[in-house]
C-alpha cells in the first residue's frame, strides 16, 4: 500500500479491535483507496500496520469478506483481494438520505465545517510542494469524471489529499471517516448536473489558495463548499420525502 494509504493503516493503540479494522478498510474501499482487485498486505505485515494481532487481523477480513469487500484465494497466487463495484449501486445511499432527518444532515454537516476549514487553512500553511501538486491534481480529476463511482473517488481523494497535506493524523482521520460516511448521500441522480460543475469550480478555487499559501481565504472556501454540499443534499433530501409527506 502506498502513502496515499498509510492513514488508514496506522496503529489503532491498546484498544483495537476486528470491528475498527474492518471499518478502516471498508472506508478505503468504498472512497476508492482501494481499488478492486487490489490484493492486500501478507496477514503479518498487515497486522503490525495495524498494530493488532493476526487473529485480530484474521476476524476483520473474515467480517469483510462476509460482505462481498473481499475475496480470499488459496494457493501460490492467493491472498486477499478487493473487490468493489467500478460502479456502486446508489439505492442503499439514497434509502439511508431518505430515512435521515434535517437535523442529522445538519449536525455531519457542522462536523464537516469543523474539519474541512481547519484542514484547508493549515493545508495552505504546511503543504509540501508534492501535496499542492497532488491537491491541484484532484481538483482537475472531478471535470473529468463521468461515473458516479468516479465523480465519487475523485471527490472524495480531493478532500482526503488536503487532510494529508496538514500533516494531521486526527484531522485526516476524521476526514475519511466523513468522506465515508457522505459520500455516497451526495453523489445520486439527485445531484443535478450543474452542481457537478460548480463542485469542481469550488475544488479548484479552494486548491489554488493553497498553492498560494493562503490560510485565510481556503479556510473560507472551504466553509462555503462544505456548506454549499449542505444544501445539495438538504434539495436531494426533500425531493425524496416530500412526495411522502403529500401523500400521508
Amino acid at each position: 500500500m502506498g502513502t496515499d494509504h498509510s492513514i488508514l493503516i496506522a496503529p489503532l493503540g491498546a484498544t483495537g479491535r476486528a470491528d475498527e479494522v474492518a471499518v478502516r478498510i471498508s472506508e478505503a474501499i468504498q472512497l476508492g483507496l482501494l481499488t478492486d482487485g487490489e490484493r492486500l498486505p501478507p496477514e503479518a505485515e498487515f497486522a503490525q500496520q495495524f498494530g493488532v494481532s493476526p487473529v485480530t487481523l484474521r476476524e476483520a477480513i473474515a467480517t469483510l469478506r462476509e460482505r462481498g469487500l473481499i475475496e480470499t484465494r488459496r494457493g501460490r497466487t492467493g491472498g486477499s483481494f478487493v473487490r468493489r463495484a467500478a460502479e456502486p449501486d446508489e439505492k442503499p445511499d439514497v434509502a439511508r438520505l431518505r430515512g435521515m432527518s434535517a437535523t442529522a444532515l445538519r449536525d455531519l454537516a457542522d462536523e464537516h465545517l469543523a474539519i474541512a476549514t481547519t484542514a484547508a487553512t493549515l493545508a495552505a500553511e504546511r503543504a509540501s510542494e508534492a501535496s499542492v501538486k497532488r491537491i491541484l491534481q484532484f481538483a482537475q480529476q472531478l471535470e473529468q469524471a463521468t461515473s458516479r463511482g468516479d465523480r465519487m473517488k475523485a471527490d472524495s481523494r480531493f478532500h482526503i489529499e488536503v487532510a494529508i497535506a496538514t500533516r494531521s493524523e486526527r484531522l485526516t482521520r476524521r476526514e475519511v471517516a466523513l468522506q465515508a460516511e457522505t459520500i455516497g448521500l451526495l453523489w445520486t441522480s439527485h445531484l443535478p448536473e450543474s452542481d457537478v460543475v460548480a463542485q469542481h469550480e469550488e475544488h479548484l478555487a479552494i486548491a489554488t489558495a493553497i498553492s498560494k499559501e493562503d490560510g485565510e481565504v481556503a479556510g473560507e472556501l472551504a466553509h462555503k463548499h462544505v456548506t454549499n454540499n449542505l444544501k445539495r443534499l438538504t434539495a436531494a433530501y426533500l425531493s425524496l420525502t416530500r412526495p411522502t409527506r403529500r401523500q400521508s
